[in-house]
């Protein structure tokens, strides 16, 4: 999906940078339209709170996008935006949060629905820090069923089109899926990291082992 999605949205990141529009700019945009949705959900106006996040991972995908084909990648720039995408996430699933608990959600399952996007909001979070974190070790972890492409649409698309369903059901079976997804993500992720940084010790030691075992020692320096 994700590349399927950059190929669409390519010749618009192009033209954005041609006009002098920067990276930060469509960041700032991106995080103030996922706030929004997330204060669309807590008003019960589900379908223009899916709309919204719908924009709002269009402006996640544009950001680095245009970044990248701009010679515009700065440390900053990752920085803001994986601190507004937190900021933008929070404010989502406290808006759908407030919609469970404000009778979005019959039949008694408020309490479920709470815990399931706590439980969602909580494990996006440790999934997109797994990825910052390797990526901070110089590892690459862009593995797992729930890319952040995934999740918007997986929760946007349905939603957009059925609101949240009847009595809510629709709309807490989604967050629940993302939950679940979620937990397995981190679990994958974490995984990924072990082995690949397992392999690499044992090429390590082979590396060192001659500096250890030399006497004479082209680990040494002459005298």
């Amino acid at each position: 999906m994700q590349r399927s999605l950059d190929a669409v949205l390519a010749p618009l990141a192009r033209s954005l940078g041609a006009s002098g529009v920067s990276p930060n700019a469509i960041t700032t945009v991106g995080t103030l339209v996922l706030v929004g949705s997330g204060v669309a959900f807590a008003a019960a106006q589900v379908r223009l709170g899916a709309l919204l996040l719908l924009l709002s991972g269009v402006c996640d995908m544009l950001d680095g996008k245009v970044a990248r084909s701009n010679g515009l990648v700065t440390q900053f720039g990752a920085f803001y935006d994986s601190t507004l995408d937190r900021i933008g996430e929070a404010a989502l699933f406290l808006g759908i949060a407030w919609y469970f608990v404000s009778g979005g959600v019959t039949g008694g399952l408020a309490p479920l629905a709470m815990a399931m996007t706590f439980i969602a909001a909580g494990a996006g979070i440790i999934v997109s820090y797994a990825r910052a974190r390797a990526d901070g070790l110089g590892l690459d972890c862009k593995v797992g069923i729930a890319q952040r492409a995934e999740r918007i649409v997986g929760l946007g698309g349905p939603t957009l089109f059925f609101s949240a369903g009847p009595r809510g059901y629709l709309l807490l079976t989604l967050v629940s899926a993302l939950a679940v997804l979620n937990v397995i993500t981190v679990i994958q992720r974490i995984v990924h990291v072990y082995r690949i940084t397992r392999e690499a010790r044992p090429e390590a030691s082979r590396r060192a082992t001659p500096a250890l075992t030399d006497p004479v020692g082209k680990g040494r320096r002459g005298t």
